[in-house]
């Protein structure tokens, strides 16, 4: 399952990739995340590894065990799921200006067979607004200084 959301934010790449990889306040913009952790001593760069405690319906469900693959400030950031949920988050910023487009795509996977892909499809309209909406809180927080 693919799910993307795009928005264009009032502020410049650097201070978007200094946001987005303040972990522990990610969920102040992410709608989904109840929590996040790092997990190893280092913060920044490939190897780092976060769990991220993700609501379900509102509620905290299960932890997300995310490893970083790809660090490339201020441009490209991916992350590869490691727990029941698979695949890849990939987050891409591109300066227009003195703005910033930034790219969300979630390339996502359960290991049930069949049923999961199922699900998931089921899922995509679900996941691309609850991006959207995350992507509407960060451009909010970054508004507000």
């Amino acid at each position: 399952m693919n799910a993307t959301a795009t928005i264009d934010l009032q502020a410049t790449a650097e201070l978007v990739w200094e946001r987005v990889v303040a972990w522990e306040l990610q969920p102040l913009w992410m709608r989904d995340a109840a929590d996040v952790r790092v997990l190893t001593s280092h913060r920044a760069g490939p190897g780092v590894r976060v769990a991220v405690r993700t609501r379900v319906a509102g509620v905290p469900a299960f932890t997300d065990p995310l490893e970083v693959t790809v660090w490339d400030p201020p441009r490209r950031l991916v992350l590869v799921h490691r727990g029941f949920v698979r695949g890849v988050g990939e987050w891409t910023l591109e300066s227009v200006g003195d703005r910033t487009r930034f790219r969300w795509t979630e390339r996502l996977s359960l290991p049930v067979p069949l049923l999961g892909e199922w699900a998931l499809l089921l899922y995509r309209p679900f996941m691309r607004r609850l991006m959207e909406g995350s992507l509407r809180n960060l451009a909010e927080w970054l508004a507000a200084g």
